[in-house]
């Protein structure tokens, strides 16, 4: 088996069944929204829908970017996007790096038959990104019919990947120059280890308008290259498993950088967290994990019911604090301690 073949199987594996998990938190439990005990509003009246990415969502969830290039992943693909099209979620493919080596793989990550008018993110590296001409990231968008395209950064993973990329020079560039020549929105995100309000910056200044935070706090994808890895490199990856900014302080990092987007991705596993994130800033959650693990133990119909917990547990939120709609809770009272709120006073 070809090894980018191998390590997405070993990847989706990992991320079902291993402890890859982060320790340390998100920091979404350091936001406290003040209870209403008069909310004076019908719960069936609490409005999700959104705009992500330049399109209309029905609520602000998006099944983020997992898989893609083997058999398996095409299952999980197809199953989780007829989801996303029948709840009004977005839904995000894993990386198309497959595609640049066997295009056999593009079935895998094509779900428009099932998901005809879902935001769908398409997904590239930025390293791979560096190497591409505009034209042929253009077309990995095409084939696929994705609504914009996800430039994933992940150093931290590759270090520990013993056939992972060294040189990340070049990568702010390309995404300059995807921002200019691409017809569809540029996001970029993290994988797990966050972004800073620096980086938030350097991203804004060459036109990037849209983000996806993926945060520390969820899976760790360093530990998911250490459980695939040999000893030496097995722990240089327990070093640096708990490495990334916690999820809630990149939010809320990014959030006054002027981006039209900012995804709140990593560590989301309830509706509470997903309302203390858009309190933060966030337009939108992300869950990847969570969604995987729920559809490994019972299917379709698991993954579906937890995304419809999620849905239930953020209007409940939102209407614990009277919020009618996600405008109204991003302005909506909140405490924040520390330590997260070290990281919002702490200079850049």
């Amino acid at each position: 088996m070809n090894d980018i073949f191998g390590r997405k199987a070993d990847h989706l594996e990992l991320a079902a069944k291993g402890d890859v998990g982060f320790r340390k938190s998100t920091l979404l439990e350091c936001v406290e929204l003040i209870h209403d005990a008069l909310p004076e509003l019908d719960f069936g009246d609490i409005d999700l829908n959104c705009n992500v990415v330049g399109k209309r969502l029905r609520a602000p969830i998006i099944i983020a970017a997992m898989t893609g290039g083997t058999e398996r992943a095409k299952r999980i693909n197809l199953d989780l996007a007829e989801l996303a099209e029948e709840l009004g979620f977005g839904f995000g493919l894993g990386s198309q790096r497959a595609m640049l080596e066997d295009e056999a793989t593009a079935a895998s990550f094509q779900v428009r038959a099932v998901a005809p008018t879902t935001l769908v993110l398409g997904n590239i590296g930025g390293v791979q990104a560096s190497k591409l001409e505009t034209g042929r990231v253009a077309e990995l968008v095409d084939k696929v019919g994705a609504d914009a395209l996800c430039v994933h950064l992940n150093p931290a993973m590759e270090l520990i990947q013993a056939e992972g990329d060294r040189d990340f020079r070049g990568i702010l560039g390309a995404i300059a120059s995807l921002v200019q020549g691409l017809p569809c929105p540029i996001v970029v995100k993290e994988t797990g280890c966050g972004i800073s309000v620096t980086v938030a910056r350097r991203l804004r200044a060459i036109g990037v308008r849209h983000v996806d935070v993926s945060g520390a706090g969820g899976t760790s994808w360093v530990a998911v290259e250490a459980g695939r890895a040999d000893e030496s490199r097995r722990q240089i990856g327990s070093t640096f498993r708990e490495w990334g900014i916690p999820t809630a302080a990149s939010v809320a990092q990014c959030q006054d950088c002027g981006f039209e987007s900012i995804v709140a991705t990593g560590g989301i596993t309830n509706g509470l967290d997903a309302a203390r994130a858009i309190a933060l800033g966030a337009t939108a959650v992300g869950m990847a994990r969570p969604v995987l693990v729920a559809y490994d133990r019972d299917g379709k119909a698991g993954a579906r019911n937890f995304l419809l917990r999620v849905q239930t547990e953020l209007c409940a939120a939102m209407l614990l604090c009277g919020s009618t709609d996600l405008a109204a809770l991003r302005s909506t009272s909140r405490l924040v301690s520390e330590p997260l709120r070290h990281w919002l006073t702490s200079p850049a």
